[in-house]
């Protein structure tokens, strides 16, 4: 999803960038006002917060851009919550992440991973000294305490033989011969940023908190992996999994399991259809939180929070009457409530739930789930006196660590402060949208350049998120912030489809997919020019992944855009099915039969069926990695536009997978720039003016 192509196109649009920049660049001395591609190697973030038991330390990861390796480096760092003083724990070399405290607070479980090898260690706070718990094969992860802090659980990829089919020939001593065949199996043998998989299941593990030999807990031709969750005794495990015969066909099927220490069978605790996950049992060991629904085959559907107690009896959701998805569930330390993640209009919340169901705010503005594009997420914990540690951010600040009490929010990072804060960055703000299609409000947000001049009027680009059932909020997004620092206006928006906004909402869309949701992305463009700041003859599209689909969409419905960029799209959904690391989930949810069974209904979907219709010049771009969509898809749609003579260029980005195609720092500020360099080509009259102007104080050179 080789690593130097100096002839690639993506090369040759970042060189076009930069060997244009200088007609309109400030002399090269002084610090740069804007924000720029070179910047995103000085970012910092973070991610992860674990709270003390106490209440009084807070644990997180730190992300950190490495310029010599260009990708993030994690470290483990301590926040004293009182005072918001922070060091460093954690930040040799290697990386350091899922740090987790022990029950009494004395020590601190983390995963280090050095020189190909990812262990788990131990820290003993009080004399500073960490020692190595594990010698695995695979790397660990699901890491839990158990409540009398002797043990940790895990779960690790177990190995397994590879299926075999014949026999080569006999191979001579000493000869070098090809790799043997791969001969494959299963229904998902691929996934994506993880590649073809290797053989073998996930299977929980228990091993002594001080050191020793692993008890591996489940076995069989299943993947027992995920969170799992002490019974108060500790002689028990709860986890998630599907462990039917038939688990390779049933994408969201999965049960609450409760297993011994001592070994034995798995006994299932819950047994409807659907997928009942993240189980937490409750302090005082009498419940069992989980969240899940009943599954209905829809696009989307909102996880419940529901509660049983400890055998399984007397389940009860507790959510039913909020429309909204939650997630995570941590119980109060009383055992009375358990907080939650709700994602509700584009932002994270934690709240508590009562076992009455009551529910209660605690926390708005949870932080972006990525730093490329404003996608709602974040992270939270919370200790035993209900002290709430979680991420937090908006439109100009990354992920920063804060608490929560009943006094409010406090943030105690300032990550890349030193840096954003010596920028003028676009400011972001929301844009009021009514569907023209049925008159629904729909939530946009508009980023005006630096240095904004009301009176003028700038190029606008749509920029549409992926999912496409997800959901961008007011948050910090690198691309964004460069957009609008080359002198254009950005907008984004959650349309049918998004979610955050109820299950009707994203259900518009539910087998009927692109549909209205083109609607609503061109009522907000129209929204943003009745502003008077976007000039209507200088519109331009891009988005990723669901974005990317509505963005080949887009050029197939209209010609109102000078230009557009569709980034890892999906062009035939028969062939995506078929091809995608999530076959198994494709066609029971967003379609209602395969491909061959309803072969018009598929194709009339799809972008391809469109391609007739396209005159925009249109970027493709992909990770070469890519198994979600894969990059036979981007060049399906990059061929169909060059037989039909429509300017086109086919970006891959090499190593990348779908997950990861901003990952490294160079390649995602080469993105934006080729982007860029696309979208510049086709600008008119005074729009190209006003990028002008801006570039005078913002070198593109750097980009």
């Amino acid at each position: 999803m080789t690593r130097l192509r100096l002839l690639s196109p993506l090369a040759m649009l970042f060189a076009a960038t930069a060997l244009a920049a200088p007609a309109f660049a400030a002399p090269a001395a002084g610090p740069n006002r804007y924000l720029t591609g070179s910047d995103l190697f000085n970012l910092e973030w973070a991610s992860d917060p674990e709270i003390s038991p106490d209440g009084r330390t807070i644990a997180y990861v730190r992300e950190s851009n490495d310029v010599m390796i260009d990708r993030p480096r994690p470290t483990i760092w301590l926040i004293d919550v009182a005072t918001g003083q922070q060091r460093p724990l954690l930040a040799g070399a290697g990386s350091y992440f899922s740090p987790r405290w022990s029950p009494d607070g004395t020590r601190l479980a983390y995963v280090a991973s050095d020189n190909g090898s990812t262990q788990l260690y131990v820290r003993w706070m009080g004399s500073g000294e960490s020692a190595r718990i594990t010698g695995l094969p695979n790397s660990p992860s699901g890491i839990a305490w158990s409540p009398d802090g002797r043990r940790i659980a895990y779960s690790m990829l177990v190995p397994d033989e590879a299926p075999k089919l014949g026999n080569a020939p006999p191979k001579p001593e000493g000869a070098k011969w090809a790799d043997p065949l791969q001969v494959i199996d299963k229904v998902t043998y691929r996934f994506d940023a993880a590649g073809y998989l290797k053989p073998g299941y996930r299977q929980i593990f228990w091993v002594p908190a001080d050191g020793g030999a692993p008890t591996q807990l489940t076995f069989g031709s299943n993947n027992a992996g995920g969170d799992v969750s002490w019974t108060p005794d500790s002689r028990s495990i709860l986890f998630s999994a599907n462990l039917s015969p038939n688990w390779q066909r049933e994408a969201l099927q999965s049960e609450v399991y409760k297993i011994s220490i001592d070994g034995g069978a798995p006994v299932a605790l819950t047994s409807r259809f659907g997928p009942d996950n993240s189980p937490a049992v409750s302090p005082d060991g009498r419940y069992i939180a989980w969240v899940g629904f009943d599954d209905k085959k829809l696009g989307n559907q909102d996880r419940r929070l529901s509660v049983m107690n400890i055998d399984g009896s007397n389940k009860r959701v507790l959510t039913a009457s909020l429309d909204r998805s939650v997630g995570n569930p941590q119980w109060a330390g009383d055992s009375r409530s358990i907080y939650v993640q709700v994602e509700d209009r584009g932002v994270n919340k934690v709240e508590r739930v009562g076992l009455d169901g009551s529910i209660r705010e605690i926390a708005s503005d949870m932080g972006n789930g990525e730093i490329d594009r404003p996608y709602a997420g974040g992270d939270f914990t919370v200790s035993k006196n209900n002290v709430v540690a979680m991420t937090s951010g908006d439109p100009l600040h990354l992920n920063q660590v804060a608490v929560a009490t009943g006094n409010g929010v406090r943030r105690l990072t300032h990550l890349s402060s030193s840096l954003l804060d010596s920028k003028v960055l676009g400011q972001v703000q929301k844009l009021p949208v009514s569907s023209e299609y049925d008159k629904r409000p729909i939530d946009a947000w508009m980023v005006t350049p630096p240095d904004f001049d009301p009176a003028k009027k700038y190029p606008l680009i749509l920029e549409i998120h992926g999912g496409p059932f997800s959901a961008y909020g007011p948050q910090f997004s690198t691309d964004d912030q460069l957009y609008a620092a080359h002198g254009y206006v950005v907008v984004y928006s959650n349309p049918r489809g998004s979610t955050s906004y109820g299950e009707d909402f994203a259900n518009q869309i539910d087998k009927n997919y692109p549909s209205h949701d083109y609607d609503d992305l061109m009522s907000v463009v129209d929204a943003a020019i009745a502003t008077g700041h976007a000039d209507p003859n200088n519109l331009f599209v891009t988005g990723g992944s669901g974005g990317g689909v509505l963005t080949s969409w887009i050029v197939g419905k209209t010609d109102r855009f000078k230009a557009a960029a569709a980034q890892k799209p999906v062009i035939d959904w028969a062939s995506w099915g078929l091809t995608a690391d999530i076959a198994d989930f494709a066609y029971p949810y967003w379609f209602s039969k395969l491909p061959w069974e309803d072969p018009m209904t598929y194709w009339q979907h799809s972008p391809l069926s469109l391609v007739g219709n396209v005159k925009t010049p249109t970027l493709v771009v992909v990770g070469s990695e890519d198994y979600r969509t894969p990059d036979s898809e981007a060049e399906q749609f990059y061929e169909a536009l060059q037989l039909r003579g429509v300017p086109t260029m086919l970006v891959k980005v090499p190593g990348a997978s779908h997950e990861t195609l901003t990952d490294r720092p160079s390649q995602s500020a080469a993105k934006a720039s080729a982007i860029l360099a696309w979208f510049d080509r086709y600008r008119t009259g005074s729009a190209r003016a006003a990028v002008a102007s801006n570039e005078g104080a913002s070198p593109a050179a750097s980009r």
